[in-house]
């Protein structure tokens, strides 16, 4: 049963995210966590407890501190490094050590940051590296990293290749392969990198306001709605924040295709947002690569929101397709499509989440209407070519 100085506190906890500390009646640190809303993850503890160790946990929590964050990337990153600073008792009983997740950038010119366990730290020096960590989830920092890489892209490519990677055609390598930018250049998004991981943001914005303006930008409005996904999927409607693309792909009688962008937020249409992509290169009469270039283009767009879900038209052909794209290139985004030939049915890649298709299956009102927004979108495009002409 959860102890009363426990309980009065949880009334005061904001429904914010950031990270949250619980003390004993001596102010040791019992546990570190983080939290999307703090005042939800805190108030979990008061359920029936079937873990022992959970049940003593609570039993000494005479104190709650909370440090919110703006972002849940802060969050995972602020509790790595208060877990390092205090090794809390109930961070690692019952767990090996070597489980722990590190970041890793070595001090080589072309670095990179590299993802290790505890057990292959011995391979780096602290002087030869920028150590950060320890985390607790392999799958949590790999995504996190796919968010920084889209302000501060960094090569995990071979540096003077001359060929350019796929992740310079989306815009996640600044081009060291093709000798598209320098080190200097190069080695100050790495600095960036670390002063981000070390908990520096303020400073880093501060910094990025005199150096590059457009990148303060983008970090300020970082979208970790990756990270909410893997932290906590809820069940119910879509929550406020949500925004949703769907893409379509239409022929101009048969000569001119484009492709379609249409964006809800909150469940209704922003057209200011709406975009039309003129297929360039793939072949008129194949939807899968107009679709794979559609996607390829947009998301060189590091300057627009990252979208929390992405809709296709279409059913097992295109949901497959556009995923393998997603693997390819390292996008983790919730993938939905819909079937038509099969009554309107909401069709998910292989190996998404239960919880996450509930939470999409019950608001399918709102992607049939993002489908047929979509479809409306390119075809009043293809009607107003055919006046022109």
């Amino acid at each position: 049963m959860v102890n009363k100085v426990f309980q009065n506190q949880l009334k005061k906890l904001p429904n914010k995210p950031g990270v949250y500390l619980f003390k004993s009646a001596a102010g040791q640190i019992l546990y570190v966590g983080r939290a999307t809303s703090l005042k939800q993850r805190v108030s979990s503890y008061r359920q029936k407890l079937l873990d022992p160790r959970l049940g003593e946990l609570v039993s000494k929590i005479k104190k709650i501190k909370t440090i919110k964050t703006e972002t849940i990337l802060e969050a995972v990153i602020l509790e790595a490094n208060l877990i390092k600073k205090y090794w809390p008792k109930y961070n690692i009983k019952d767990r090996d050590n070597r489980s722990f997740i590190y970041i890793v950038i070595p001090h080589i010119a072309w670095t990179y940051p590299k993802i290790v366990r505890q057990r292959e730290l011995v391979k780096f020096l602290p002087k030869s590296a920028d150590i950060f960590g320890p985390y607790q989830s392999l799958s949590l920092v790999k995504s996190f990293l796919r968010i920084i890489r889209r302000v501060f892209p960094y090569s995990t490519c071979q540096p003077l290749s001359g060929r350019a990677c796929f992740n310079y055609q989306i815009g996640l390598c600044p081009g060291a392969c093709v000798n598209k930018i320098g080190l200097t250049d190069y080695q100050k998004n790495i600095k960036n990198i670390i002063l981000l991981l070390s908990g520096r943001r303020k400073l880093l914005l501060k910094k990025l306001a005199r150096q590059n303006p457009e990148q303060a930008r983008a970090l300020k409005h970082l979208q970790d709605v990756i990270l909410l996904h893997q932290e906590e999927v809820t069940s119910g409607q879509l929550k406020s924040y949500t925004r949703i693309e769907g893409y379509d792909i239409s022929h101009l009688t048969g000569k001119e295709t484009v492709g379609s962008m249409v964006v809800f937020m909150n469940g209704e249409p922003d057209k200011t947002q709406y975009r039309l992509f003129k297929i360039k290169q793939a072949p008129a009469n194949d939807d899968l690569r107009c679709l794979a270039e559609v996607l390829t283009r947009r998301f060189k767009h590091l300057e627009w929101r990252w979208p929390d879900f992405v809709l296709v038209d279409g059913g097992r052909p295109q949901v497959d397709f556009v995923n393998k794209l997603f693997q390819k290139n390292n996008l983790r985004l919730p993938l939905v499509g819909i079937s038509k030939f099969a009554g309107d049915k909401l069709v998910f890649p292989k190996g998404t989440k239960k919880e996450l298709q509930e939470l999409i299956l019950l608001s399918k009102s709102v992607f049939l209407r993002v489908r047929e927004e979509a479809h409306r979108f390119a075809l009043s495009f293809s009607r107003r070519q055919r006046r022109i002409g």
